[in-house]
């Protein structure tokens, strides 16, 4: 077998007489051509060489080719009697298998753990909440009577939707055992699904309820200021309803609160945004600001008297601040008046010098006080209903919006000349700023009583008085309104709140049914989503339009309306 397999690997040709040497005259004429060379293996193990016989062996040429088949090869002969690769080869393969291996186990792995990582995201971290219909209403029982219905949006816990605060007088069956005055309750609403978050008891009835981070900083907390009607001011924490303090009620022995409480700069440079509220006293003379720390609630100084005289509803008080930086303090009686609040607190800390920030002026501002220098500066003093504050579009400060009974004037806030004047009879509403042109230009949406107007006997003639609809009014289908929602119940406060996940609108209102002798009115608070509403509202024609304007064509429309947060400020 070994002189077969070395003559199958050597080169065609017969051999020359002399040992180790090739003829190649005789080269041509060999029977053994390179074709016949072909080793066949056999069933039993055996190899046939070229026209040999199965079974018979070739003669030996030479005794060296006898001496050299008695000396077999290990790179030549196997066990098996199969032809075997050169160990160079075996290595180089086993190397390449090697490579192929590493290079597989490291593509499934890489796979492995990228499927464990999806996984991971989309199980284990939750996703946000899709506010699709956000659309609730909850009932909380009887209400003990109060004047004022307080309600404020805020997202207390996180979850991407403002939640709904409100306060309400409880039933005098809840009130303190011998209490003056009757206790109400400060709740916290889910807006997702309208349940209670967390409640709280307050002394008093609430005026206004206003939630802000009176730290600056992305990790701080939204505290809730709630000012009552009489001499109560806390702050809550939004997440835990827990109290953070509350102004002892002695610092107004000689007054009470006559408006919510204003936030400020930082005054006494703790970190922490400060505040300021507005008491009067009996008779309206008797005015008073304090100043009371945003961190402790402790007054920062004493109180700081005026006297104003005015006829008419109390303006403000209003934080102002001019482009120079400079602030000052709107208020009034039926006017509009400016302290600058670095004059506020020279006198609460019986001092002559300020804080850097408090020390700047406005010349325009400062000319117009008194002969006498009179720390109050006039600014508008003409029957003033109503003071809005108007994001100005070429500058950082804000106009001042003025309602009066005579119309409206808007003021320049930096130097407080009138911007334009309209002259209007018989305003009922404070004017809502929107852009209902296509000029890109600020508008204000004002209700009337006569004349041209949102409200028309067209739309409140054919039903009852007791039923109360929310309409809406495109600019692009003028001679189309929408009717929204409707309840038969007295609506007390409204608030618009803007999902800017889903780029929604909702509508969130407070509302009282009818009471009768010896039961109370119910009250129930309700949130509308502003899309799911557009989709079910019914639509009333207000005119003939041409061409007529379908259903189909209008929902087409306003599916693609998407609500996103004003460019304004108020």
């Amino acid at each position: 077998m070994a002189t077969v397999l070395s003559r199958a690997l050597k080169l065609p040709g017969k051999k020359s007489p002399d040992l180790g040497e090739y003829d190649p005259l005789t080269q041509a004429d060999s029977d053994e051509s390179e074709d016949d060379l072909v080793l066949n293996l056999q069933k039993n193990g055996g190899v046939k060489n070229g026209k040999s016989p199965l079974g018979e062996a070739p003669e030996p040429d030479s005794d060296a080719e006898v001496a050299e088949a008695a000396k077999p090869h290990l790179s030549e002969v196997t066990t098996e009697g199969y032809p075997s690769e050169p160990l160079g080869g075996l290595e180089q393969k086993a190397a390449s298998s090697l490579v192929s291996y590493v290079r597989t186990s490291v593509f499934l792995l890489t796979l492995g753990i990228s499927m464990i990582l999806v996984l991971l995201c989309a199980f284990l971290i939750p996703c946000p909440p899709r506010d699709l219909h956000s659309t609730w209403s909850r009932h909380l029982g009887s209400q003990g009577g109060g004047d004022l219905s307080p309600l404020e949006l805020a997202d207390v816990n996180g979850d991407g939707l403002r939640d709904v605060l409100l306060s309400f007088v409880m039933s005098r069956n809840g009130s303190a055992v011998g209490g003056s005055r009757p206790a109400a309750n400060l709740v916290c609403l889910s807006g997702m699904n309208g349940s209670t978050l967390w409640s709280s008891l307050l002394p008093e009835e609430a005026r206004d309820i206003t939630c802000l981070e009176l730290m600056p900083g992305s990790l701080a907390e939204t505290v809730c200021l709630v000012t009552g009607t009489h001499k109560m001011l806390s702050a809550f924490n939004a997440t835990s309803g827990k109290a953070i303090w509350t102004l002892n009620p002695n610092y107004l022995s000689n007054g009470t609160l006559a408006a919510p409480v204003v936030v400020l700069p930082d005054l006494d440079e703790d970190g922490v945004r400060d505040l300021v509220v507005l008491a009067i006293g009996e008779l309206q003379p008797d005015l008073c600001f304090l100043l009371v720390s945003g961190r402790t609630g402790s007054p920062v100084g004493r109180p700081v008297k005026y006297n104003v005289v005015g006829v008419g509803n109390l303006i403000g008080p209003q934080v102002y601040i001019t482009t120079n930086g400079a602030v000052y303090i709107l208020f009034g009686f039926g006017n509009i008046q400016a302290v600058a609040l670095r004059d506020i607190f020279v006198q609460a800390q019986n001092r002559d010098s300020s804080p850097p920030s408090l020390q700047i002026e406005e010349p325009e501002w400062e000319k117009r006080r008194s002969i006498n220098l009179s720390e109050l500066i006039d600014v508008y003093s003409d029957g003033v209903e109503l003071l809005q504050m108007v994001k100005a579009p070429d500058s950082n400060c804000s106009n001042l919006l003025i309602t009066t009974r005579q119309g409206l004037v808007l003021l320049r806030g930096q130097n407080l000349t009138p911007y334009w004047t309209l002259r209007l009879q018989g305003l009922r509403s404070q004017p809502t700023p929107g852009y209902f042109t296509d000029d890109q230009t600020l508008d204000f949406l004002l209700q009337i009583q006569d004349g041209v107007g949102m409200k028309k006997d067209i739309i409140l003639g054919t039903e009852p008085p007791s039923l109360h609809h929310l309409y809406l009014l495109h600019p692009a289908f003028p001679s189309i309104l929408l009717d929204l929602a409707n309840t038969t119940g007295t609506v007390t406060a409204s608030e618009v709140g803007i999902n800017d996940l889903w780029k929604d609108a909702f509508y969130v209102t407070r509302t009282t049914g009818p009471s009768s002798e010896g039961h109370p009115a119910a009250l129930v608070v309700s949130k509308l989503s502003l899309r799911w509403a557009l989709m079910e509202g019914q639509m009333a024609q207000l005119q003939e339009s041409t061409p007529k304007i379908g259903r189909g064509e209008l929902r087409r429309f306003l599916s693609r309306i998407k609500f996103v947060e004003a460019p304004y400020e108020i």
